[in-house]
């Protein structure tokens, strides 16, 4: 809808690349450099706060001749099937056995030798059982030194590596980052080079929609996206081409918008409608 509106052939605030913010960026560059020695890290924040755009440009880091990614974005909870995905990704026969830890590593050396760097990306591992980070921080420690095990995950797994208990695994890592939400001026500059790379000016969202916006989604990167793109969609429903304050709030009179507060509210009735 928002494409033949307003003549576009790329999607606002949906395209397949997006830039990574200078915090993302840092951290990429962070993760590279610690790969190097045999690195340990630990990315963790809220959600939407740009985490999940940071794993896709480490999986792009697979395209790349001297590096091979594996990336978990749906997280096991079992330590056996990690192993089975490893092994399928490093083209390696998956069918269960006793040795396949052993192989692993002799693939990883492999690679190794072939002057290619190896990323381990597990996204969500906050869910993972400490039990299960303890054996692949075992298992990784006989890898390579030319590789990364980058964990990606919400601020709790920092807390649970924090605890005297789990000081084995927390000791080892090499680099750690929590990704903060983002000041207005960020975000402010997120929006504008998103229309600017769909082809729409940054006066397509006026400043006071823009105000909106900041105001409603608090600094989440994730949030900003779906509101920006929500409210676009109600500017193409109202037949304009400016988006303004009456149509960021179409957008945010939808449920999902609302606290859990505001919503006990309405389902309650006033007390004339009650008699």
């Amino acid at each position: 809808m928002i494409k033949s509106t307003f003549g576009l052939t790329k999607e606002p605030f949906y395209r397949n690349e997006v830039t990574l913010l200078p915090q993302q960026a840092e951290a990429l560059e962070m993760i590279k450099i610690h790969a190097q020695h045999g690195g340990f890290s630990v990315i963790v924040g809220n959600p939407g706060v740009g985490k999940s755009i940071l794993r896709e440009h480490l999986e792009n880091l697979g395209k790349e001749r001297d590096a091979v990614v594996v990336s978990f974005t749906q997280t096991m909870h079992t330590y056996q099937p990690i192993l089975m995905q490893l092994a399928h990704s490093l083209q390696l026969d998956t069918t269960p056995r006793k040795d396949l830890e052993k192989e692993l590593i002799q693939v990883a050396h492999k690679h190794v030798q072939s002057q290619k760097t190896l990323y381990i990306v597990i996204d969500e591992a906050h869910l993972l059982d400490v039990g299960i980070l303890r054996k692949l921080r075992l298992l990784f420690e006989r890898f390579p030194k030319k590789h990364n095990l980058v964990l990606l995950g919400h601020p709790e797994l920092m807390f649970r590596l924090s605890m005297m208990c789990n000081e084995d695994i927390k000791s080892r890592i090499s680099y750690s980052r929590q990704i903060l939400p983002l000041h207005d001026a960020d975000l402010t500059s997120y929006i504008v080079a998103e229309l600017a790379a769909a082809g729409l000016g940054a006066n397509t969202m006026d400043e006071a929609a823009v105000q909106v916006v900041l105001r409603a989604v608090q600094g989440n990167l994730r949030l900003c996206r779906n509101l920006c793109y929500a409210s676009l969609v109600a500017v193409c429903l109202d037949h304009q081409r400016i988006c303004t304050v009456s149509h960021v709030n179409a957008a945010l009179q939808q449920p999902h918008w609302r606290s859990h507060e505001a919503l006990l509210k309405q389902q309650v009735k006033p007390k004339r409608e009650q008699k």
